[in-house]
């Protein structure tokens, strides 16, 4: 049981940093870890089994409350710092994923068709991506976006966690709201209050968006699991690329490639860790 708890810690922490870190897929570590199904089932009807919900649910939030503590001290300075290292690294642990989501669409038995849904997620993706860097962001002090800014942020944000590849982070940068919410989120380390209010319509927004899209999720993965997984791959694929456009982008003269090249190996052996967590925790149960 203990084993478990602190399983489902660590899947928090890595859940959380989707939200800060750009081009990284919450989902499709949850898919990883075995938890994706889990958490598509709670989102879809959380009041149904309200008290297991929460048992599985609460360690998932303290991973992801000190994961988003340690991203707001530790990673900021890293992307601020050593930008090409962290996407590095980011890159490492989705290209990682790869053959896992690979075996699945062949396990299932591909079809001609499935293409159509993997061309369009990696067109998503991709596009997603470039347009983030193409986002310019000032330099900001709390969330001060518009209400309607801010429901519709939090709600399109909300409605892309359960979607594989997708990275929340990204379209946070899209509209405007990315460094917003981490000055907020360092603001509210230190106590300060000023933003509370709108962090809160934020996230009760992101909750929103959610759980209203989280029954057609999983309507498609139980109905189409084919298509849905050789979506996952076009969007794991999609953003795999823009990160290593935003790698080869970057302004970052602090790193060379051979430091590059162990974080990237990093990257990778953290997301086969991953796998076998997954199954030994699958077997466990």
């Amino acid at each position: 049981m203990l084993k478990k708890f602190f399983f489902r810690v660590l899947c928090g922490f890595f859940l959380g940093l989707s939200v800060f870190a750009p081009g990284f897929s919450g989902s499709v570590i949850a898919i990883i870890m075995g938890i994706y199904q889990d958490l598509v089932r709670i989102a879809s009807n959380p009041f149904k089994k309200l008290k297991e919900n929460i048992i599985f649910c609460l360690p998932l939030v303290i991973g992801a409350g000190i994961s988003g503590i340690l991203f707001v001290i530790g990673f900021k300075y890293l992307f601020e710092t050593y930008e090409k290292a962290t996407f590095l690294l980011f890159a490492g642990l989705i290209a990682g994923n790869l053959p896992i989501i690979y075996m699945e669409v062949k396990k299932i038995g591909f079809k001609m068709y499935y293409s159509i849904g993997g061309i369009i997620a990696f067109a998503a993706a991709l596009a997603l991506g470039i347009f983030a860097m193409g986002a310019v962001e000032t330099e900001a002090v709390g969330l001060t976006s518009s209400l309607p800014v801010l429901a519709g942020s939090g709600f399109v944000g909300g409605a892309s966690v359960l979607v594989p590849g997708m990275s929340v982070s990204m379209i946070l940068i899209i509209t405007g709201v990315y460094n917003q919410l981490i000055a907020t989120a360092h603001g509210l380390l230190h106590l300060d209050l000023t933003y509370l209010f709108p962090t809160a319509f934020f996230g009760l927004c992101a909750i929103a968006g959610l759980v209203i899209t989280s029954r057609g999720i999983k309507t498609l993965f139980e109905k189409f699991p084919g298509l849905a997984n050789t979506a996952v791959f076009g969007f794991m694929m999609g953003s795999l690329i823009s990160i290593i456009i935003q790698v080869v982008r970057s302004s970052d003269t602090d790193l060379n490639w051979l430091s590059g090249g162990l974080m990237l190996i990093i990257g990778l052996a953290v997301s086969m860790l991953f796998v076998v967590l997954g199954k030994v925790m699958k077997k466990s149960e």
